[in-house]
């Protein structure tokens, strides 16, 4: 969720211009950060960083799409399930 609360946040921030959107952003990208080491203690580095990336790539699509009027277009919503199915298999799969 933060993924999509510091994209999102620095998106309307238009280009750090205006004060509460980069406050919000910076500060969720930091829990972020904080959170992702959290998980790398139990996870391989690889795996964990795919599926941070990968989960907060597709939240902030899907956000894109449901609030903001972003394509809905089959292909990218294929797109968008080929990186679930990765990470998925990443966390599952690694051994």
């Amino acid at each position: 969720m933060l993924e999509v609360v510091w994209a999102t946040a620095l998106e309307r921030s238009a280009g750090f211009t205006r004060l509460w959107p980069t406050v919000i952003g910076v500060t969720a990208a930091a829990l972020s950060f904080v959170l992702l080491t959290f998980a790398l203690k139990t996870l391989p580095l690889g795996t964990g960083y795919a599926v941070w990336v990968g989960l907060g790539a597709v939240g902030v699509a899907v956000m894109g799409i449901v609030a903001l009027g972003e394509s809905a277009a089959p292909a990218r919503l294929a797109c968008l399930m080929l990186i679930l199915v990765g990470v998925v298999g990443l966390k599952f799969l690694d051994g």
